[in-house]
């Protein structure tokens, strides 16, 4: 289980890449603020990685930074146990020895 320290430092990672990303495009907090439709106080609740931030607001950030394909994997569903079983097996093919000659 995920514990309230390993939360933290998951949105902590993230909100200190959304500052270099931010940095890196030359924006102040207010303009990035308003691309992203949040007040400046939220923006910065997000850099410093407050658990509160609606999950919204990343969106729209991910959105914004040309990342929103990142979120395509979040949640998707895993192949199953059963369905493994299920699927046919390739054999692997063993090479005949060589031959003395």
């Amino acid at each position: 289980m995920l514990d309230l320290t390993e939360q933290q430092q998951y949105l902590s990672e993230l909100g200190a890449r959304l500052k270099i990303l931010r940095l890196a495009r030359n924006d102040t907090m207010a303009v990035f603020a308003q691309r992203l439709e949040v007040s400046e106080g939220t923006l910065r609740a997000m850099e410093h990685g407050a658990a509160t931030v609606q999950i919204g607001a990343w969106v729209k950030a991910l959105w914004v930074l040309d990342h929103l394909e990142d979120l395509s994997g979040v949640l998707a569903q895993k192949e199953s146990l059963l369905e493994r079983a299920r699927a046919p097996r390739r054999r692997n093919r063993q090479r005949a020895s060589r031959r003395a000659g």
